[in-house]
């Protein structure tokens, strides 16, 4: 039986609320770390080995997540003399929450474009025909927008979960956003008297 992904406790969800957080979102590095941890829990000598760079480096990325409050020590070992200590995710997703700088200042920081990692993530797929996706477009309000992304925060989440297996990592990309030169059809015409014929004439 699989068992719990990951192997540690960790919240739903967490606002970010501070800049700082944000900003430590917005390395490639530290994103991916923070995607091996939603597998289990793991040191930086098992975190350096699996994407490849010294261990000063992902201990260096691992300090400002860790200051940030998106990971922490959820276990230790002891290795010959020393404590070696386990990083997992504080919460499963992350979400900004963050108001507008007042005043007309500084715009509040971006974190990454998720559809842009996609994009570049996708390519090998793309020209393997093993890429899966859709893209639809709709003119929605703020309403339907707010609860079309509560149900895609749940898709992820059910994603987040699934029980690891096989050898392929697989990326799940979601995302809705507004587009402002999208064309529109016009106004529809009133309704007519006659009745509309198809393309064979018949009513």
């Amino acid at each position: 039986m699989a068992g719990k992904t990951p192997d540690y406790d960790l919240d739903d969800q967490l606002a970010l609320t501070s800049p700082d957080q944000v900003r430590a979102l917005g390395n490639p590095l530290r994103t991916t770390i923070l995607g091996l941890l939603h597998e289990r829990a793991a040191s930086v000598t098992e975190l350096s080995t699996a994407v490849g760079r010294p261990k000063s480096t992902v201990a260096h990325h691992i300090k400002v997540l860790a200051e940030a409050g998106l990971v922490r020590v959820v276990r230790t070992r002891r290795v010959r003399a020393v404590e070696e200590a386990f990083y997992g995710r504080s919460a499963r997703n992350f979400y900004v929450s963050l108001p507008e700088p007042a005043g007309g200042g500084e715009h509040r920081p971006l974190d990454f474009n998720d559809l842009e990692v996609a994009a570049g993530e996708s390519q090998q797929a793309y020209a393997d025909g093993q890429l899966w996706g859709f893209i639809r477009h709709a003119r929605i309000d703020q309403e339907q927008k707010q609860e079309f992304w509560r149900r895609m925060v749940a898709l992820v989440e059910e994603f987040d979960t699934l029980p690891r297996r096989g050898d392929v990592v697989h990326g799940f990309a979601i995302g809705i956003y507004p587009i402002a030169d999208y064309p529109r059809l016009p106004p529809e015409s009133p309704k007519r008297s006659v009745p509309w014929r198809n393309s064979s004439g018949e009513i």
